[in-house]
């Protein structure tokens, strides 16, 4: 355990170096792989989701950012990770999908930015060609509404030229299909936990991203999936015990509050009791 968190220790100092000096890195590192989930928002000024967050997860070199989109009644797609949010003076509630972007657009995030949208998202993120996006569409109250926010999604990645650094993430299998349906190239991953390997498989998408007690308890799907090229990915990990568990379990990601902890490309060799 020790060298884990000596290594771990000098990943968080070496790897941000790395990926500053290497605006031209190639995105295919070995072992598995550290997703700053809803970026790295647990430091000063940060915020769940926030744009400096993804600035954050980008300058300590993770992997990948994940970020949690709706899309407005009007069509336009923010990062929010709620179906609804909350006036600035807490008096109203809104419904993402059932209210007009201008309706809240001024809302503010704890550390004082506005709502962002993901076009804004999107900005900051060319700005590092050192990170993935893990762009996870929430959940809509319509299959038809979840396929108009696909589309838009897809739209929006293709405008910024970012089809090759995204990939898409939901708890919806509905949403899942239509991302591969409209980017079959692209990485697609369930988030629900509640389907093999096999099923997912058989719907075309290439991932599962499971919370890690659905590898506690199965533990064969990871092999399961990799046999069927499959890649896996496990939230939210947080505990130094479980991620030794889930590296040792070969998952090609891991998603966790705490970046800056786990940041670390590596194998089972690295991890020692």
């Amino acid at each position: 355990m020790k060298r884990l968190f000596t290594t771990l220790a000098l990943s968080a100092l070496i790897l941000p170096l790395l990926c500053s000096c290497n605006q031209e890195c190639d995105l295919v590192a070995e072992g598995t792989k550290i997703i700053a989930h809803r970026g790295y928002w647990n430091c000063e000024g940060g915020a769940k989701n926030s744009i400096f967050a993804l600035k954050k997860a980008q300058e300590i070199g993770a992997y990948g950012s994940e970020f949690d989109v709706y899309r407005t009644a009007d069509g336009v797609m923010v990062v929010h990770h709620d179906a609804t949010i909350k006036s600035n003076d807490g008096s109203k509630t809104f419904k993402i999908e059932e209210t007009n972007y201008d309706e809240i657009k001024n809302i503010t995030l704890s550390n004082g930015e506005k709502l962002p949208t993901v076009e804004q998202y999107l900005k900051q993120f060319k700005k590092s060609k050192c990170t993935r996006l893990v762009y996870e569409l929430k959940g809509h109250s319509t299959p038809e509404l979840e396929t108009k926010a696909v589309e838009e999604s897809v739209r929006l990645i293709k405008k910024y030229g970012l089809e090759s650094r995204t990939i898409f993430i939901s708890f919806s299998f509905h949403s899942c299909k239509e991302f591969h349906r409209l980017m079959p190239e692209n990485e697609v991953q369930y988030l629900s936990g509640n389907l093999t390997p096999e099923e997912v498989h058989a719907a075309g998408i290439k991932g599962i991203d499971y919370q890690h007690f659905v590898f506690t308890l199965h533990p064969d799907y990871v092999q399961r999936a990799h046999d069927l090229g499959m890649t896996v990915n496990v939230w939210t990990v947080n505990d130094t015990r479980i991620f030794k568990q889930m590296i040792n379990l070969g998952v090609d990601y891991v998603t966790t509050d705490k970046p800056d902890l786990f940041l670390i490309t590596t194998n089972n060799a690295m991890i020692e009791d």
